[in-house]
Order: C-alpha cells, then structure tokens, then sequence
C-alpha cells in the first residue's frame, strides 16, 4: 500500500516529542557550534534542475568556518572539477548539512541557503600546505538541530568491532570497469595512492 497524503502519512506516526521541537533554533547554540568545530566530516545536499546532490566534505577539525552564528564557510577543496554541488548552488541556493564527529552518536543538521565567495579574505585562513581554495561555499543558516543517535547506534558506525575491509568489495578502478568496459582497472588502482597523495590539497 503506498502512502500518498500527509494526513495518511501522520497517521502511521505519533505526536512529535516535545525535545524533538524545542531543538530546532534558527542558528548555532554554543552547543551546536561546539559539535561544528569538532568536525572533520560533512554530507553536503544541494537541488538544481537535474535534480538532487549529496557530497562529502571533509578536512581537520574546524574545517567548517564558524564566522558567526548565523554563517558558516566550508571550503571547496581539490577534486574531480565536476562541481556539482556548486553548479546547483548557483542555480538554486538551497542546502543541508549533516555534521558528523567521530565516536559522537549525534549528528548535526543545518540548512539553509549557499553562496559561493573568491573573497581571499575568507579564503586565505582555510588554506592547507600553502594552498588556498579556490572558492568557499558561505551558507547562511536558517534553521540547525541535532538528530538523535539511534541510527548511528544501529549502523554500529563507530563501534570497531564493525568496521568492515575491503576484502572483495571493489576498488575505484574496478568501479570504473564496470561503467565503462575496457576501463584499465589495475593501472588506476596502481596510481591512485600517489595520485591521490600529490592531489589532496
């Protein structure tokens, strides 16, 4: 049976929880600015017209810039130059945030809306082995709460116990093989550690 109404949809649900209303402010709380600064990972979800984005950003604790409690800078980092994110940003500004600190079982969200900045001045202290960014994703925030940790108690995300090896998951050249028959899988692999390690800033 598929659910197609909002009225249908609370039905199958209870009354929401006082804590899960009074969470949500319009900008960061010396608590939730608190879990920003000690993030070094983020997924970033942006709309355009080929439709959804959702990306990761990450970098040293701090990465995402709090310049007040209303504004955050992330900066765009070396990558693939496919943008995506920052073409749907240009074209629509709205964006979500989900925070993540390692061994926290809270997350963050934040959304609200990106523009993207070539200020140096903002982009200058977010530089890494020299280099600064060649734009920052400035968002204003509109409304930011934490999310409980039953999912991350339940994906076990943090416990090592679960962490999972590659084993006979497929690399990224393999991936690649699979998109596009002939890919050489094996000299991708080969090159990727020192590609990697000479790309990341």
């Amino acid at each position: 049976m598929w659910i197609d109404s909002e009225e249908a949809l609370k039905a199958l649900y209870g009354e929401v929880g006082e804590a899960s209303l009074v969470k949500e402010v319009a900008g960061l709380t010396p608590e939730y600015r608190a879990l920003v600064e000690a993030s070094p990972f983020c997924v970033l979800a942006t709309a355009g017209p080929e439709g959804l984005d959702a990306t990761p950003r990450g970098d040293p604790p701090g990465f995402i810039r709090v310049l007040d409690e209303k504004t955050l800078l992330i900066p765009d980092r070396r990558g693939n130059n496919r943008i995506d994110s920052l073409l749907n940003v240009v074209r629509d500004p709205r964006v979500a945030l989900l925070v993540m600190v390692p061994g926290v079982a809270e997350t963050l969200r934040i959304n609200g809306r990106g523009r993207i900045t070539t200020d140096p001045a903002l982009l200058q202290p977010a530089a890494m082995d020299g280099k600064a960014p060649v734009t920052g994703l400035v968002i204003t925030i509109e409304s930011v709460y934490f999310q409980c940790s039953r999912a991350l108690i339940r994906s076990r995300l943090w416990d090592p116990a679960a962490r999972r090896e590659r084993g006979d998951l497929p690399t990224p050249g393999q991936m690649l093989k699979g998109a596009k028959a002939g890919f050489d899988a094996e000299a991708y692999d080969t090159a990727l550690p020192a590609r990697l390690t000479a790309t990341l800033y």
